[in-house]
């Protein structure tokens, strides 16, 4: 199957502080799966580093108040394009982020705390239909 993935858990080193979130299961993905990375922050035109951000009220801001969520915005459609282009059948994303989580999200308080909700690019992902899973689920398409 070919899989769109999250490039930080690949160990790219693109998230917002520069680090990558490198996941212990994902060689093992890439020897059953086709991977595509993505980072959505970065196709939407953010830098690397850039400042923390989190959704608040079907926006996502920065800790200062920026209001990134155009940029956030042009990623996920990005990496939808990328996914349709390439005929990607599900998605694995870095959970809790605004952009890539699934189910849970910051709640936009930069206090740690988490809410029900999705980031944009996994929204607008499943509303296409693509299957979105989170890098704790990586062991359900391992036995696919």
């Amino acid at each position: 199957m070919k899989l769109l993935i999250s490039a930080c858990l690949l160990g790219t080193r693109c998230r917002y502080d520069g680090a990558s979130k490198a996941h212990p299961l994902v060689e093992e993905l890439a020897k059953r799966h086709t991977l595509v990375p993505v980072c959505p922050e970065q196709l939407g035109g953010l830098a690397t580093p850039r400042p923390p951000a989190e959704r608040r009220d079907g926006r996502v801001v920065t800790r200062d108040g920026a209001d990134v969520t155009e940029q956030y915005r042009r990623g996920g459609e990005e990496a939808w394009r990328l996914c349709r282009l390439l005929g990607c059948q599900a998605a694995v994303l870095k959970e809790r982020s605004p952009s890539c989580g699934q189910g849970q999200v910051y709640d936009g308080t930069f206090t740690g705390t988490l809410t029900a909700g999705d980031g944009v690019t996994a929204a607008l992902l499943e509303e296409h239909g693509i299957p979105v899973y989170g890098e704790s689920r990586i062991g359900e398409l391992l036995k696919k």
